[in-house]
């Protein structure tokens, strides 16, 4: 079984990605209206009924301001640690609420997702392997550094959401306040072009078939530079830049000739509730 993936946005302005098989789904963050979140999905043929709960990373803004009304109008579960629920003030229903804790797998049906913690800013930082039919789908970003957490899970995706948020020229001369760069570029901040880079080309696993270039700064960042990097280093995995304007394709993760697809069940969805 094939497992599907889609940024639906991807930057500052707003952070959601999806994973899942033909009859259940995951969203790693919603920082994007319950509106908008519905919109692109229907553009790429994914059912809203497909998603079975919300995994949140941390709690600034571009990662959570849609959950409040995604979750209440879906009934869905989110599964964030209670320091990041309290500091992201989301005054979630209580009985939405479900608690994680690193490396502790936990089971959305056929899929499971794994937590495992990240140098951050934030109150509780984690990124997740979401995993179907031993096929691993990692969601990297908001990193300030490639620690052992981020290399040893990394290493096992299949495909993955991987941070190049800024160009360090780009950053270094534009015009962001001198703190507020210090802030981008420390080890709690976010991932340069050039760390990531180095992550994927040290710790790529022979079988990525997909990487999505994810958050992308809009000031200190070009798509077209960083995607060229990258593509000189692919070696058979395809280089995909996650746009901060719009939703991207879905992408087929784990069959034998891998493409840009929508799933089977966009013309007869699969109506299956695992909450009850």
């Amino acid at each position: 079984m094939s497992v599907f993936i889609a940024s639906l946005n991807s930057g500052s302005n707003g952070n959601c990605y999806y994973v899942g098989n033909h009859q259940e789904a995951v969203l790693i963050d919603a920082g994007i209206s319950c509106r908008e979140t519905e919109k692109r999905m229907e553009r790429i043929g994914l059912p809203m009924s497909n998603i079975k709960a919300i995994f949140v990373s941390h709690e600034h803004s571009d990662h959570i301001s849609g959950i409040p009304v995604l979750a209440k109008k879906y009934q869905l579960p989110v599964y964030i640690t209670p320091r990041t629920n309290f500091t992201g003030r989301q005054f979630l229903n209580p009985q939405m609420v479900y608690p994680f804790v690193a490396y502790q797998p936990i089971r959305v049906g056929d899929i499971t997702v794994t937590a495992f913690p990240k140098f951050h800013d934030a109150a509780e930082p984690h990124s997740f392997v979401v995993s179907c039919n031993d096929i691993n789908i990692g969601v990297i970003t908001d990193i300030g550094s490639a620690c052992e957490h981020v290399i040893r899970n990394f290493s096992q995706c299949h495909a993955a959401f991987l941070e190049a948020n800024y160009d360090e020229h780009m950053l270094a001369s534009g015009r962001y306040p001198y703190h507020l760069k210090r802030r981008i570029s420390s080890g709690h901040g976010h991932l340069s072009n050039t760390q990531a880079l180095e992550l994927f080309i040290k710790h790529r696993p022979s079988f990525m078939s997909h990487l999505l270039l994810s958050h992308l700064s809009k000031d200190n960042n070009d798509p077209q530079l960083v995607k060229a990097l990258f593509e000189e280093h692919a070696d058979g995995t395809e280089i995909i830049v996650a746009s901060r304007y719009q939703e991207s394709a879905v992408f087929q993760i784990g069959e034998a000739v891998s493409n840009t697809v929508k799933p089977h069940y966009e013309y007869e969805p699969i109506q299956y509730s695992l909450f009850q």
